[in-house]
């Protein structure tokens, strides 16, 4: 080899290795994502969010070390909030299986997720816990539809709600079934962290998606009788426990610096009061086995503040504010489009996406307001109210015949005329000022009819809604006529 072709050779190797090594760096240097998902905790059930009865020390330190959203929402119930937070959309804007609309979807497999929009970029993933997005039963599901075929890498959970039984799912194989629901908080948490032990030298994606606090309540005897707050108390002062857990790996691991941790809830807290079901079931103690919504009107089912809003905490230390209160509205919607940007992604741009990236508020970027212009509010089909800035509207509603009995008597109304609250004073939603800001209603109902032209109604097909079989789009609006 002459000595001209020796030094071409030695550069050629040295850029190499410096390739190598860049590709290398950037791997390890895209951050971690970890979304815990409470599942009915409401709005006032955290010692962070003023909860004097139930002890969340761990969820608490969290806020401490990081950033407490307090504008932050979910949707009305737990199938359509799970596909808000996957798709980054609206659940009535969603493809579901055969163009059906049902308070629970089928998530369309040519929907794009948030593990499909990490997975392009190397992470792995792993969905732990509820799943309802496939079927809202326990056995009547649609395996095909599972998270392993909606881009997670691997699936430790239960495909729905845990009513009255919990099936556990090993990726798309049934492992046990009627598991004991006392132990499901510990091992959901359990796999997680050896999720994280065994993939820490990859960027991962890690989605804890409790069963808890739903009813059945359970706890595991260690919690059991401990809280102030009864049986629900106990649940969630285990839920804040198996936090700790998670937050203790990271450090002993070495990936605090470089992970985002997102607690949050799916939606509003229930309320047993006014269902005889649950009276029946739960005697007296019916209203205990739900959470609060306090200081936010309302619960879960319903669009009042207290349906929707839910406690959210972000902790990223080194990246995350700390000790930091964001009053900016964000949403579920927003996740996609921020840990897609965060992870050096992309978010979908063949289809509309609801959601913001919101990296800024998350990062405390000095004077940044919130992206989002106008969050609407669903109850399954129908939009019954938008919020824009501190301004909500909500328009004429008739009573929900199907679910008025999850709701306070007082909350359960019909809607006759607009009613406009200030939630910057009156979070509590108890004084409607429409009459003395008409300008801010007409501007309000424009955004309103926006979405239902976009969006859709309750009898309004959106002009941007997704649809990917061949059947007849919205058979409900199609049976109706």
């Amino acid at each position: 080899m002459t000595k001209k072709k020796m030094l071409w050779t030695i550069a050629f190797l040295h850029f190499s290795m410096l390739a190598i090594s860049a590709n290398l760096f950037a791997d390890t240097s895209k951050p971690n994502f970890v979304v815990i998902f409470a599942d009915d905790l409401g709005y006032g059930d955290l010692g962070c969010f003023g909860s004097e009865q139930i002890k969340t020390p761990n969820i608490d330190k969290m806020a401490a070390e990081g950033t407490r959203f307090t504008n932050f929402y979910a949707q009305t119930v737990c199938g359509p909030s799970r596909a808000a937070l996957m798709t980054g959309c609206y659940p009535l804007r969603v493809a579901i299986v055969k163009n059906r609309v049902e308070v629970h979807p089928h998530l369309h497999s040519d929907e794009i997720t948030i593990a499909e929009v990490l997975k392009d970029v190397g992470y792995v993933s792993i969905a732990i816990g509820k799943w309802d997005l496939a079927g809202h039963s326990q056995t009547d599901y649609s395996p095909n539809l599972l998270p392993t075929h909606q881009g997670f890498n691997t699936f430790f959970g239960t495909p729905t709600s845990n009513d009255r039984i919990v099936n556990l799912i090993r990726d798309e194989v049934v492992v046990e079934p009627k598991a004991d629901m006392s132990q499901l908080t510990r091992r959901y948490t359990d796999e997680a962290i050896g999720f994280i032990q065994q993939n820490k030298e990859t960027p991962f994606f890690v989605y804890l998606a409790h069963s808890m606090p739903h009813v059945e309540l359970a706890v595991s005897k260690p919690f059991q009788g401990k809280s102030a707050g009864g049986l629900y108390g106990d649940v969630v002062e285990e839920i804040d426990w198996n936090v700790g857990r998670i937050l203790q790996t990271l450090k002993e691991e070495g990936l605090d610096d470089n992970t985002y941790v997102i607690f949050t809830s799916d939606n509003g807290p229930w309320y047993f009061g006014r269902s005889k079901g649950h009276q029946k079931k739960f005697g007296k103690d019916a209203i205990g086995h739900g959470g609060s919504g306090l200081p936010l009107r309302g619960a879960k089912t319903t669009t009042w503040e207290g349906g929707l809003r839910v406690p959210c905490i972000v902790r990223a230390p080194g990246r995350v504010p700390a000790d930091v209160e964001c009053t900016e509205v964000a949403s579920t919607m927003d996740l996609l489009p921020t840990f897609a940007n965060l992870a050096g992604g992309q978010t979908p741009t063949d289809r509309v996406i609801d959601g913001h990236d919101i990296s800024k508020l998350l990062h405390g970027t000095t004077g940044q307001t919130s992206p989002t212009e106008a969050y609407f509010f669903y109850r399954r089909t129908r939009l019954e109210a938008v919020r824009v800035g501190k301004w909500k509207l909500m328009v004429p509603t008739p009573v929900d015949s199907k679910w008025s009995h999850y709701a306070k008597a007082t909350d359960a109304v019909a809607i006759t005329k607009p009613m406009l609250f200030n939630l910057e004073i009156d979070a509590s939603e108890t004084t409607d000022v429409s009459a003395s800001h008409p300008e801010v209603v007409e501007a309000l109902s424009k955004q309103i009819e926006f979405a239902r032209n976009d969006i859709g109604d309750f009898d309004r097909i959106g002009k941007n809604s997704r649809f990917f079989d061949p059947q007849p789009r919205r058979p409900d609006i199609q049976n109706s006529k």
